[in-house]
């Protein structure tokens, strides 16, 4: 959101773990101020009551370093604020092009954030937060992926584990080592030991009553467990790795927990959300990915003027770079990759969905580029898309995307 609001001051604070400085001039006086405060609420607010009432109370603009959240969240309850998120890359090239020697300390990083505020303003953009609905479900699916994410690492240090002391296991828990099968498997039957102690009748049995139906599956992995050979038989490995194979089997079954508490909050909070039924309706998003989507784009339908500025945003649109008569095209690295990722990954799941998007990707594909190009590109049409209904509110309509497709010759060449 471009502004061009008059404030009563410029101000600009950096964030401390310890100690917060800050700069500060009002826009009608040359002289600065400058300090600091404890890194705490209460010397927060009470710093920012104090400017509001030298302020008279007017609009202030302030300026931090972007990916303070915690530091947002406080803002957002002075309404008289207009702040300024600055990308560190931002300050950081600023400050060395006035201090090439690369000094630096909180007081030059305020001075340096006050300065970017008061001669380049134009040029920086307002934070403007979303509705409450929506930064609450912002926060879940975060902190979802986050969970899922955490349980992916357990599940990694689980296999390794299995690798040295019990390998055959890999082949006799099935393809996901954090699924119900496998940590009900490695409960069971810890070693290779205790699965050949069982015999036959009670692996098929187990198996069974994890709805493995495939009898031709079963009977292979009876056969693994019958012809396998230990890896090794030394009690003073063995003993201590039924220790940590304990440990992540507990931990694992806890995040799998949390994120089913995660995935039933997520879908209450999302099924209330006034645009939920946008993205909902968008295929392949499903339970997972509609939540995500939507916490991209929220409800303040004025963030994104138009469909290139959420490309750029969500960094699915290319950098092209010129210099010297050359000309290449890069990979935006500044972006939000979470976002970013929610929307290639969602790409994919539209090509065995969609008539069209299936089209664009065998085309792609028959052309040479790579599986993971294709998505990137694909995501790159679906956001003008996503944004045209987000902006009419509207939900997305296969039938007629591909009849306005056929209007202007382009439709799909291949089959749903």
């Amino acid at each position: 959101m471009k502004t061009t609001t008059d404030y009563a001051a410029l101000v600009a604070l950096d964030w401390g773990d310890t100690t917060h400085s800050f700069a500060w001039q009002k826009t009608d006086d040359a002289k600065r101020h400058g300090g600091s405060l404890p890194a705490t609420p209460e010397a927060l607010h009470e710093w920012l009551g104090q400017l509001r009432e030298a302020c008279g109370g007017r609009r202030v603009a302030l300026a931090i370093e972007a990916g303070r959240n915690g530091l947002l969240h406080a803002l957002f309850e002075h309404a008289w604020l207009t702040v300024y998120p600055i990308h560190p890359a931002t300050s950081a090239r600023f400050r060395l092009a006035f201090a090439p020697s690369g000094a630096k300390d909180d007081g030059p990083d305020a001075e340096v954030l006050l300065e970017l505020l008061r001669q380049h303003r134009e040029k920086l953009t307002a934070f403007l937060p979303d509705t409450p609905a929506t930064r609450e479900l912002a926060a879940l699916v975060e902190q979802r992926r986050g969970a899922v994410d955490q349980r992916t690492g357990f599940g990694n240090q689980l296999i390794a584990l299995l690798k040295h002391v019990f390998p055959q296991a890999l082949t006799l828990i099935g393809d996901d080592a954090v699924a119900p099968l496998a940590i009900a498997f490695l409960r069971r039957f810890p070693s290779l030991e205790a699965a050949q102690k069982a015999g036959a009748a009670r692996l098929r049995d187990f198996y069974r009553r994890h709805n493995v139906r495939s009898s031709e599956r079963i009977e292979e992995r009876v056969a693994r467990v019958r012809q396998a050979r230990a890896f090794t038989r030394d009690e003073a490995i063995l003993r201590p790795a039924v220790l940590e194979l304990t440990r992540l089997l507990d931990v694992i079954e806890l995040m799998t927990r949390h994120i089913l508490a995660y995935d039933q909050e997520i879908a209450r909070v999302f099924a209330a959300h006034p645009k939920a039924a946008i993205f909902a309706a968008l295929p392949g998003a499903g339970a997972v990915l509609a939540p995500r989507l939507l916490t991209l784009l929220g409800e303040r339908t004025e963030r994104y003027p138009d469909a290139a500025s959420l490309q750029k945003y969500a960094g699915v649109a290319p950098v092209r770079e010129r210099s010297q008569g050359r000309l290449w095209v890069h990979w935006r690295w500044a972006a939000p990759k979470f976002l970013r990722q929610s929307l290639v990954e969602w790409a994919g799941q539209t090509v065995p969905r969609c008539a069209w998007a299936k089209d664009y990707y065998l085309r792609q594909k028959a052309a040479g580029k790579g599986h993971h190009a294709i998505l990137r590109a694909l995501a790159f049409k679906w956001v003008r898309i996503l944004w045209r209904c987000w902006k009419d509110n509207v939900p997305y309509d296969d039938a007629r995307y591909l009849a306005a497709l056929a209007k202007r010759r382009s439709a799909p060449l291949t089959a749903a």
